[in-house]
């Protein structure tokens, strides 16, 4: 038998409908579900008069033959770093699969924005996942390694954003977990509808879609997602270079997608984030810089220079050093002007961070503190 999740908003919504139910009782259920899964994460067995007071009797009737329990996932495993600025969640899915989902935890006070003093405290980001495994073969990315397994439904995707409430208060969702979010759209489009929706309400302002430049995607987005932050893993300024480390990027021409990109932003008036990982000797010498300062300069945007996280055996790339990532930094500032940080690693020692997201056990001998980082709120806003 089938594992429906109760977060597949139009799987749901069908349900009622057919049934002749008003699907406004949807998010009560919804509110309600959430609160007694905090209460009692280990809960065996779910009684749903119980659970989820006053709904219609039909209402009853078709959640317990439809739904016998109301999350399709559960949480195998939880891995904290070790400084506790992030988590790793591994979560198996009802086929059998996992998925990883990370939790990286902020203090907005430290430094300062706009020459003052960060307001406000500790805020956390979920980064989630869209797929098992990708298909695009990113060569520095271990969770490419995986090859494609399968899409997650979008009530798998929403259940991501569940557990990991149960261990902090997510403010920000960064779809940069594993797999292309834009190769599973109408999934991610109906859970980011759900997430913004209630109970949860984020603000669609506080989540990040990342893409490797899926230009189709890209042209609708913003009609379904108005608000959405967008990011691009750019990763190289001329089309030679990224197909050799992004194999997708010959079905998606560096030129088509800028122009992709220069539409986008005409109608969001939004600033995109650019997304650069330094590999030694491959994309991070000044010719580089120039290049890709040339290839933004009419664009709106932040660029984020982010080091590689090596892979083990998997990886045939070297981090830039840090002199050289000051460097690309300081020409795309200085010359061109562009807004340009460099990501602070958190999470290397649970294999949690960028680019190491694969199904594994985290790597308990190497070992890094990651420090204070910019959370990618402050990136986009």
């Amino acid at each position: 038998m089938t594992v429906r999740s109760l977060f597949d908003a139009g799987d749901i919504r069908r349900e009622f409908e057919d049934a002749g139910l008003d699907p406004k009782f949807i998010p009560i259920i919804w509110k309600h579900v959430i609160q007694n899964l905090k209460q009692n994460s280990e809960c065996q067995e779910w009684d749903w008069e119980k659970q989820v007071p006053s709904l219609p009797s039909a209402a009853y009737s078709l959640l317990r033959s439809k739904f016998k329990m109301p999350l399709s996932t559960s949480v195998h495993s939880v891995f904290h770093s070790s400084d506790n600025v992030t988590s790793k969640l591994l979560i198996k899915l009802h086929n059998g699969a996992f998925v990883e989902a990370v939790i990286m935890r902020y203090d907005t006070r430290l430094g300062k924005y706009g020459g003052k003093p960060r307001p406000g405290g500790l805020r956390s980001t979920l980064c989630i996942s869209s797929q098992v495994g990708c298909k695009m073969g990113c060569k520095f990315c271990a969770t490419g390694s995986m090859g494609f397994k399968n899409n997650l439904s979008s009530g798998e995707i929403v259940e991501q954003l569940i557990h990991a409430s149960s261990l902090s208060e997510i403010r920000n969702i960064v779809f940069m977990g594993m797999g292309e979010p834009l190769n599973n759209y109408s999934a991610l489009v109906e859970s980011v509808r759900v997430m913004t929706g209630s109970p949860f309400q984020l603000s669609l302002r506080r989540i990040t879609v990342s893409t490797v430049g899926i230009i189709h995607a890209i042209n609708k987005l913003h009609n379904d997602l108005p608000g959405l932050n967008l990011a691009v893993s750019l990763h190289a300024p001329v089309q030679d270079i990224r197909c050799k480390i992004m194999p997708s990027a010959r079905a998606f021409p560096l030129e088509k997608l800028m122009n992709a990109l220069q539409e986008y932003q005409r109608n969001s008036e939004q600033k995109i984030l650019i997304e650069y990982i330094m590999l030694d000797g491959v994309n991070d010498e000044e010719q580089q810089a120039h290049q890709l300062g040339k290839l933004l300069e009419t664009f709106q945007v932040v660029v984020n220079l982010i080091p590689f996280n090596p892979i083990g055996t998997l990886s045939q790339f070297k981090t830039s050093n840090e002199q050289k990532v000051s460097r690309f930094q300081k020409i795309l500032r200085g010359t061109y002007n562009i807004r340009t940080t460099v990501r602070k690693q958190m999470g290397q020692d649970i294999s949690g961070a960028c680019g190491q997201l694969v199904v594994n056990q985290p790597d308990k001998n190497f070992l890094q503190n990651a420090g204070s980082m910019t959370d990618i709120e402050d990136l986009v806003m």
